[in-house]
């Protein structure tokens, strides 16, 4: 496959992805794939997407993981309600990652992801320790299948998040780069912090977003691709400066509007397909 091949997030029955459907109107060449529900999450449900994917011509990047009980409202019950993190969910989580895990190995695909939740900042932080241990133990049976864990941004800085993998101490803890989600969160400018964590950068989306008044305290705005703080040029043109060949995931979160969702990919497939041939010259 050519580097950069433009793709979208997608979804079978749950988040926020774009409907299986609206794969195929787009005729996009590659996928990240929302985990469908758990009675899904077997292998006669993963041949039966598999036959789709291919009969569409579309591969399959990573399989990402989400949680009953989660909630995005504000980034305080993000701290709460989010990922591995929150200690009371926290084995439950766990055993449905592995789940997930094993569903993406049937599907396939050698990328598992998921937001982990808000890591404390100082590793020596109650709790931080345990965050650890759980993110080795699903690395651990990534790995069993080949695969690699990828951490999407947001939450952590970039040098929490280089902190963070360095703990962790395992070779396929990866990173899925989300530019716009630095910005929502307030928790640094995304073309440096790409910059920085570049090494780890296995996958990507292609995101947009405003900057909060009170950044870190209230959610930013996300924005059409290209509308927003990114500068998504001197994304791309980063990518390019830490030899990024993976695909251009575009993530677009208004799944309460999938007429306007399908309208604004398009814009940013055609917004990317131009970038990537100015920049790679293709």
């Amino acid at each position: 496959m050519d580097p950069w091949p433009i793709g979208v997030f997608a979804s079978v029955d749950a988040g926020l992805g774009v409907a299986w459907d609206v794969i195929a109107q787009l005729r996009v060449p590659t996928i990240q794939l929302h985990a469908p529900h758990c009675e899904k999450r077997n292998q006669e449900s993963a041949e039966t997407f598999n036959a789709q994917l291919r009969e569409m011509g579309v591969k399959c990047t990573a399989v990402f993981g989400g949680f009953e009980g989660e909630s995005y409202a504000d980034i305080p019950t993000v701290v709460r309600t989010v990922g591995l993190v929150p200690e009371q969910t926290r084995h439950s989580r766990l055993e449905e990652m592995f789940q997930i895990s094993d569903f993406a190995n049937w599907l396939g695909c050698d990328a598992v992801a998921l937001h982990l939740g808000f890591i404390p900042h100082d590793p020596a932080a109650e709790g931080y320790s345990e965050i650890v241990k759980v993110t080795r133990q699903l690395c651990d049976h990534c790995d069993k299948h080949g695969q690699f864990l990828h951490l999407e941004t947001g939450q952590e800085t970039a040098d929490g998040l280089l902190e963070f993998i360095s703990q962790v101490e395992r070779s396929n803890l990866k990173i899925n780069f989300d530019p716009a989600n630095m910005i929502l969160y307030g928790t640094g400018e995304p073309i440096e912090a790409l910059r920085k964590v570049g090494e780890h950068v296995r996958s990507i989306h292609c995101k947009d977003g405003k900057w909060s008044d009170k950044p870190g305290e209230t959610w930013g705005t996300e924005v059409p691709l290209g509308e927003g703080d990114v500068g998504m040029e001197a994304y791309l043109r980063t990518l390019k400066e830490i030899g990024y060949e993976g695909a251009l995931t575009i993530e677009r979160e208004i799944p309460q509007d999938p007429e306007r969702q399908k309208a604004e990919i398009g814009q940013a497939i055609e917004l990317l397909t131009r970038l990537r041939g100015e920049i790679l010259g293709s």
